[in-house]
């Protein structure tokens, strides 16, 4: 049976997970995992796709990228030379992973971070970590250090744009897993035109047509009441992050 041709994300974001194959373990002692995310890193060098959030289990690997090159040549980036040194390692031959990484297209802001929630909390749902920041091989950490000004070998930007604080983040990201998102409360659940939208029917202006002084007063309103995150609100008005960031001191 021929196979189904994959769904190509409108967004260039997937949700990707490679599987060992038999379901063995891919990683058998803490010095793969150090190495296969060495090799992780050094695929988004030379690929330019954007990792956003990973997570290493026992048997199975979750990966949350931007795709900049095409995804399967990404994936081969990041596989090839980890199997190559693991069967070096253990003298072994053959497959390690099987031979077709599973992905999923992700096409909205609510998915986005859903998915980031379900990838930061499978060792926790899995046993392997009583909470989300004891877990030291999946990227929650990472934005951890990132909220406290570290920087870090992920692409936080744009799930850390949809919370007003590490405090938001950390909430939300611990939640219990919901099927269809429900309590998602960060900023950045409105498209960049339904918010626009919003601003013209609530506020009777248009974004990017106010003068400096409006356009502050417009954007410290519309954060406080958790209508758009930094990042959307320097989309809509046409702006720098920088000039959001201040509005809203």
């Amino acid at each position: 049976m021929p196979r189904q041709a994959r769904k190509k994300s409108s967004t260039g974001i997937y949700h990707v997970m490679l599987k060992g194959i038999d379901d063995r373990n891919i990683f058998l002692e803490e010095g793969d995992r150090k190495k296969f995310l060495t090799q992780l890193f050094e695929a988004q060098k030379k690929s330019g796709f954007q990792l956003l959030a990973y997570c290493l289990m026992d048997n199975h690997i979750h990966l949350l990228m931007e795709e900049m090159e095409d995804l399967g040549t990404a994936m081969k980036r990041i596989t090839v030379g980890f199997v190559l040194w693991h069967n070096h390692q253990y003298g072994r031959t053959g497959h390690l992973f099987q031979n077709r990484y599973s992905s999923e297209p992700v096409e909205d802001d609510a998915y986005l971070v859903s998915v980031a929630r379900y990838i930061h909390q499978n060792p926790v749902k899995a046993g392997m970590a009583k909470r989300t920041d004891r877990y030291p091989w999946s990227s929650y950490r990472h934005y951890l250090e990132a909220y406290n000004g570290k920087n870090i070998p992920l692409s936080t930007d744009r799930i850390m744009g949809y919370f007003q604080s590490k405090k938001q983040f950390e909430t939300f990201m611990n939640q219990p897993k919901e099927d269809k998102c429900l309590g998602f409360e960060a900023a950045g659940k409105m498209t960049d035109s339904q918010l626009a939208v919003l601003i013209q029917q609530e506020y009777q202006r248009t974004p990017g047509e106010v003068n400096t002084d409006e356009c502050r007063e417009l954007i410290r309103s519309l954060y406080k009441q958790n209508r758009g995150s930094i990042r959307q609100l320097a989309r809509v008005f046409g702006v720098s992050k920088g000039v959001v960031e201040r509005a809203v001191r």
